[in-house]
């Protein structure tokens, strides 16, 4: 069994997960946001020989962040100006679950849309019928955790922040592998259990160059959702942060090669930028991977946390909800009063968002980062300005 570096305090269910992960990996790390997954927990990153594991990965695959930051400063808006901003942003952006794109500029001609990997979806009808949903669902946010926000950093720049994944292509390729490992039909469901395929295997092959596609695409939605926010504030890219945080990479760590599946965890080599976000109500950071180089960097196979972590569940913080009429069954720990104080005394202008979505329901960012000690150096701190999400009762299946 690989020996578990962890980072920060973490319950024992998502330390009895990582244990399970460590029994079958050459290699495992908890990042200090830890907290349970499906059989891997989020936070955790998870070493393999020539072997990828798809709920490692997950269900949202290539799930990520992008930031950029804009030629345009605080100072240049009234505040009512960002509150009509805010509403542009909920208008033209599609946020909620399985949306089509509202928007007539989506890059639906991507080349990944010709991509030889579409030729691993088993069925003429279910490759047609995956690629004709992604093309409808490009740049488009979902629900749950993935929002649009723009920040302002320390000096007063501009920044736009976007936080969501490959929506239902992802969804559908680990679903469509997970059913295959138990020899199912792909679009059967099954349980979430540990699929590891083998590169060097026809199952492996496939499911590698579907996650890339997903991965392409995760990329493009993102920069485009960015790119657009940028546009509706009247302002020029200066620079872009883009990472994955649920994906795998072939890397080679002391001297051996590794396949590398991060769920919930940065990459965070030394220089390398990434964007984190806290929650709705708190700042948000871009950080680099230390270029120091330390033992604890190595250790944790050059990774870092991707947001505050949860510190409830959804069904915690909101009670228990009806999902058809959105009536609450039973209350949870989070009240609107309590999230609307929180937003309010930090002066977000908030659109959607929902109660399992409340800062109340996180840990805070710089408790987690001092957590993972000097592997990571903070570059900028990023205070929110407008957070749009989906609304309360747009449930999403494809959030990670």
């Amino acid at each position: 069994m690989a020996e578990p570096v962890i980072f920060g305090s973490h319950e024992a269910q998502t330390l009895a997960q990582l244990r399970d992960v460590a029994g079958r990996a050459e290699r495992v790390a908890l990042m200090a946001d830890g907290h349970v997954g499906y059989v891997m927990p989020i936070g955790g990153v998870a070493a393999y020989r020539r072997q990828v594991s798809v709920v490692g990965v997950g269900f949202d695959i290539a799930c990520g962040n992008a930031a950029i930051r804009m030629d345009r400063r605080v100072r240049d808006y009234t505040r009512a100006e960002l509150e009509t901003l805010a509403d542009e942003i909920q208008h033209v952006i599609s946020f909620g679950m399985g949306r089509t794109n509202r928007a007539d500029d989506a890059p639906t001609d991507h080349p990944l849309f010709t991509d030889p990997a579409w030729g691993a979806v088993p069925g003429k009808h279910e490759r047609d019928g995956l690629k004709a949903k992604a093309r409808s669902q490009l740049g488009t946010v979902g629900g749950g955790n993935h929002y649009v926000d723009v920040f302002a950093d320390e000096a007063g720049d501009l920044w736009v922040g976007v936080h969501f994944g490959s929506r239902g292509l992802g969804h559908t390729v680990a679903s469509g592998f997970l059913a295959l490992s138990q020899g199912k039909n792909w679009g059967d469901r099954v349980p979430e259990r540990e699929a590891l395929f083998s590169l060097d295997q026809p199952l492996g092959h496939d499911y590698w160059q579907l996650m890339t596609l997903a991965g392409a695409y995760a990329y493009a939605g993102r920069e485009w959702v960015a790119r657009k926010v940028v546009s509706i504030l009247g302002g020029a890219e200066l620079e872009l942060v883009h990472n994955h945080h649920n994906f795998a990479w072939q890397e080679t760590h002391d001297g051996t090669d590794y396949v590398v599946v991060r769920k919930g965890a940065t990459p965070a080599f030394p220089g390398q930028r990434g964007f984190v976000g806290g929650s709705m109500g708190d700042d948000a950071v871009i950080i680099e991977g230390a270029r120091h180089d330390s033992e604890r960097q190595r250790a944790s196979l050059y990774s870092t946390v991707h947001g505050a972590g949860r510190v409830m569940s959804r069904t915690a913080a909101r009670g228990k909800v009806n999902r058809k009429t959105g009536a609450v069954i039973s209350p949870g720990k989070v009240t609107w009063d309590m999230l609307h104080q929180w937003v309010g005394e930090k002066g977000v202008i908030l659109r959607g968002g929902g109660l399992d979505e409340s800062p109340h329901a996180y840990r805070r960012l710089p408790d987690v980062l001092a957590a993972q000690g000097d592997t990571v150096t903070v570059l900028h701190t990023l205070t929110p300005l407008i957070v749009v999400m989906a609304g309360e009762n747009e449930l999403d299946p494809y959030r990670d």
